[in-house]
């Protein structure tokens, strides 16, 4: 389903990928582990069309979105991938129910439908209570459920994870990382998890280790 072809990428002199080379299966768990500065989170954001690799090419079912520019890659963007970042970046102003709602509303789904899509990844992640409550009414782990939602809202391709149990505790890190796995079951999601999680880690279904800007 998502294939990356000898991906190269500079800052300035510095060289951060090497030429990175892995493929990812429909309804597969990856993780992607390595030493700061090994060039994971950079691989993550070339994978998640957010940056632009200096060569090669990441395809998703033989789309090569390294070629997209402006509106076509944002929508590529917001109908077949979705983000989950380690400090939720919900919107302080919206509830849960609001936030989970825009990634719809920007496809161009209607409120209505939004808003019932929404309700139903709340139940099926057990927030129907916190609907309207704010993030800062909200626990770290149910923002971070509630982040998970709107990642999911628009069915994406693949979910792509940063460190996304990284500001949690014990306890909630293996709720979370339970969930994946039910989310994978249940929906066929693809995941792409970069963590330090070894725990996490080790769950996945395949475990890429990056270490100077090359998979090994």
């Amino acid at each position: 389903m998502l294939t990356i072809n000898d991906i190269h990428k500079s800052y300035g002199s510095l060289q951060v990928l090497k030429g990175i080379n892995m493929t990812v299966e429909q309804g597969e768990v990856v993780s992607i582990v390595g030493a700061s500065g090994a060039g994971k989170t950079t691989l993550l954001q070339i994978i998640g069309t957010l940056d632009k690799p200096n060569s090669g090419s990441v395809l998703y079912d033989g789309v090569d979105v390294t070629r997209l520019t402006g509106d076509a890659l944002s929508t590529f963007r917001n109908r077949n991938i979705g983000f989950i970042f380690q400090s939720h970046n919900l919107l302080p102003e919206f509830t849960a129910l609001e936030n989970i709602c825009l990634p719809a509303l920007i496809k161009g789904t209607s409120l209505s439908d939004a808003r019932k899509e929404a309700m139903r990844l709340l139940g099926d992640l057990n927030l129907e209570h916190r609907a309207t409550h704010k993030p800062s009414e909200m626990s770290g782990g149910e923002q971070q459920r509630v982040a998970v939602a709107r990642a999911l809202i628009n069915k994406p391709s693949v979910i792509l994870a940063d460190e996304p149990s990284g500001n949690l505790d014990s306890s909630h890190a293996r709720d979370l990382h339970k969930l994946f796995f039910d989310l994978r079951d249940q929906y066929k999601q693809t995941f792409v998890i970069v963590t330090h999680n070894e725990t996490l880690a080790e769950m996945a279904d395949r475990k890429i280790v990056m270490q100077d800007g090359k998979n090994i």
